[in-house]
């Protein structure tokens, strides 16, 4: 009798529970996990976007200077040459930053950071390859050289570096690219081959020896045989790359408009200011002057070499000015994307290279075996707004030495067929792209058919600004 009320209460008990869960779930106070239409229980996908209760992350602005500085320590992860196995690679375009220099500006009455720009092989950071490539660059007498470029340095020499020069870090950094890479494309997908010509390459630099001599040092470590008759490095007058379609008055206009928002930004900063204030006093200054001279530039140089700010009898500039001028400049690049100014003349700036880019890829894909790879040394101002075209919004700023990577595939299955593969820093940000973004939702390969970038360059550029050609945008003025 005794088992039997106990068995008759339990029943009750669980019974009681079960109503209690169900009356829960109708009332959303617990979570439930539905089966969704396509079959896929929302767990076991992976989450793409936050929760909308949960904060957005604190920018950190010691870490993200660490990312920036991209200081060659462990070996790093790349997504690069990733397809299905009866894929070909058939091209490979990539463009780069170059590495880590030294500052572009001073800040007046301190004393520069004390930095050697010689290279010295048991220094670190350093490269197995970086005392072959010293021998290597001094006889570079036979390359081919546009304009001023046969008159620049083939690697950086000065024991006190000079504004704006590689330093030994940025040296190191594009040697290690250029091994990542021929890892990848050369060993791997035999890309080039041992017998490599010239008219497979396309080679081009801005006018600084910086670039330049970055650009010679992933080459070394990437080319079969490095070899200075193979070398036709092409000089490119225009930080944007827009060689000969430069003419473009909306461009500018948008620029313009950009320049105000972040000054309007500055402005509003009032901590900012106090740390602007406080500076241009330690080191006897106007704070006018001071701001002036874009002390972040040269702070950023301190703080990847781990050389203590500059300090003078008034005191020393410190840590947290440093994390406040860097917090502000992570805050204007995020607000630069909400605001879409920066978009607009990212859009302008960049067709010309993205035209060159695409007619090549066309070329290659009908059967044409020239400029198979292609390299483009450049700069931040370069690489920020072609990231900004293209739609990759989540991108960092571009770090020293970062890489930007278009890849050309040919479907083995069908050899009409071609598709490509967007890839930034080793990171696979294809469908980051705008015009890639709703065919990853309904194929099941993994990169791009190439009609869909050459469309968005040919034409959907240009619908922003109501136009349907470059030269139509560039003169239109927004309603």
């Amino acid at each position: 009798m005794l088992f039997r009320n106990r068995f008759l209460f339990l029943l009750a008990l669980a019974a009681l529970l079960a109503f209690l869960s169900l009356s829960l779930q109708f009332l959303h106070l617990i979570p439930v996990n539905p089966i969704k239409e396509d079959g896929l229980n929302p767990k076991s996908r992976k989450r793409i976007m936050p929760d909308l209760l949960t904060e957005p992350p604190a920018i950190d602005p010691v870490y993200e200077a660490h990312v920036y500085c991209n200081i060659p320590t462990i070996a790093e992860r790349s997504m690069e040459g990733y397809a299905p196995h009866y894929f070909k690679l058939v091209s490979v375009q990539v463009l780069i930053r170059h590495g880590d220099r030294y500052p572009l500006y001073a800040i007046p009455k301190t004393k520069r950071p004390d930095i050697d720009c010689t290279l010295l092989p048991n220094r670190k950071p350093s490269h197995p390859q970086l005392e072959a490539f010293i021998k290597h660059m001094s006889k570079g007498s036979a390359a081919q050289m546009d304009g001023t470029l046969s008159s620049l340095p083939r690697y950086p020499s000065h024991s006190l570096c000079e504004m704006g020069e590689l330093t030994q870090t940025g040296v190191v950094q594009h040697l290690r690219n250029g091994q990542l890479l021929r890892e990848i494309y050369i060993n791997k997908h035999k890309l080039l081959l041992n017998d490599w010509t010239a008219k497979q390459l396309y080679l081009e630099t801005t006018g600084k020896s910086r670039t330049l001599q970055s650009a010679l040092a992933l080459l070394y470590t990437f080319l079969p045989d490095f070899d200075w008759k193979k070398i036709n490095m092409r000089h490119q007058w225009s930080t944007i790359f827009c060689s000969g379609s430069c003419d473009c008055p909306m461009r500018n206009h948008y620029l313009e408009e950009e320049q105000r928002r972040q000054y309007s930004l500055r402005v509003k900063n009032g901590d900012l200011e106090k740390i602007y204030v406080d500076m241009a006093k330690i080191v006897g200054i106007p704070t006018r002057q001071l701001r002036a001279s874009n002390p972040i530039d040269s702070l950023l140089c301190y703080f990847c070499h781990n050389v203590s700010f500059p300090c003078t009898k008034t005191g020393c500039i410190g840590m947290e000015h440093f994390k406040v001028i860097k917090r502000h400049q992570l805050e204007d690049e995020r607000e630069r994307q909400e605001k879409k100014l920066y978009f607009l003349y990212a859009l302008l700036a960049t067709h010309p290279l993205l035209n060159q880019t695409v007619n090549r890829l066309q070329r290659i894909a009908e059967g044409k075996k020239e400029e198979i790879f292609v390299l483009h040394s450049a700069h931040d101002v370069t690489l920020s707004p072609v990231l900004s075209a293209l739609g990759i919004t989540e991108a960092r700023f571009p770090r020293f030495a970062a890489r930007l990577v278009f890849e050309l595939w040919q479907d083995g299955k069908r050899p009409k067929e071609h598709f490509i593969r967007i890839l930034y820093n080793g990171a696979d940000v294809t469908f980051q792209t705008s015009f890639c973004k709703d065919y990853y939702k309904r194929s099941s390969k993994p990169m791009c058919p190439l009609e869909k970038f050459v469309s968005f360059v040919k034409r959907d550029m240009f619908l922003v600004f109501n136009s349907t050609s470059y030269y139509d945008a560039c003169r239109r003025r927004p309603l």
